[in-house]
């Protein structure tokens, strides 16, 4: 059987927003290794499946059509960050947490 990853994107370095994160993959693991073209020098393989990454809006519609397709999955949950919210006058508190007063 096909052993497929469902999981939903992190942000790239260029993004400061949330767009384009809130969908799920479901991506296949490579079953064919790869192999050196020997005219050109690149790298090839006959498994065309790892090429695919289908998106979903929901992580129920993953899991729903790997069942459907009889795809073994593993569902990987998605870290969540711990925001702080602090003001840029927090900077200048007389009476900072840290005691390290620098001005």
């Amino acid at each position: 059987m096909l052993k497929a990853r469902i999981y939903q994107p992190a942000r790239n370095a260029m993004q400061s927003g949330l767009a384009k994160t809130h969908r799920w993959h479901l991506k296949f693991e490579p079953s064919a290794s790869r192999t050196i073209e020997p005219l050109m020098g690149h790298t090839s393989s006959s498994d065309t499946r790892q090429q695919l990454d289908l998106n979903f809006d929901s992580k129920q519609d993953a899991i729903a059509y790997a069942e459907r397709h009889h795809i073994d999955y593993q569902v990987m949950e998605p870290k969540q960050k711990k925001r702080r919210i602090v003001a840029y006058a927090d900077n200048f508190a007389t009476k900072r947490v840290d005691g390290n007063w620098t001005h």
